[in-house]
């Protein structure tokens, strides 16, 4: 399990920057509404993955094995998303995003991993290339 702690703390780096990234072009190039979409998404998916991590890592041992009880974990995996749900929901409704920006900014967590699978295929390759 420690072997992965630099991927998730590469991963969390990531998430940071490609949120400062996008949130700058997109304060640039869009409205202030898209932009604020993407804010909030973004910060939203960021303490969400942050949470699920801390989850997962309290529910499974260093060997892997399972310690916690299950209906906890998935009552507090449902109450995470309906929470992020709601917030969503409520975001825009009330007119405060761009639902379009808003999903730029859910998506910034994903970015971050299929970047960091992309790179990592890249390492792989051009060592065998070698």
């Amino acid at each position: 399990m420690r072997d992965r702690e630099p991927l998730i703390k590469h991963i969390r780096t990531n998430n940071w920057i490609i949120l400062l990234i996008v949130g700058s072009l997109s304060s640039v190039f869009m409205s202030a509404s898209f932009t604020l979409g993407v804010i909030i998404g973004g910060l939203m998916v960021i303490a969400n993955f942050s949470v699920l991590q801390h989850t997962i890592r309290y529910a499974f041992s260093d060997l892997g094995a399972f310690q916690g009880r299950k209906l906890g974990l998935i009552a507090k995996s449902y109450l995470r998303l309906a929470f992020m749900g709601l917030i969503i929901y409520m975001v825009i409704t009330k007119g405060w995003v761009h639902p379009l920006g808003l999903t730029i900014g859910l998506s910034v967590v994903i970015f971050s991993i299929v970047g960091f699978g992309i790179r990592s295929v890249w390492k792989t390759s051009s060592r065998e290339a070698i």
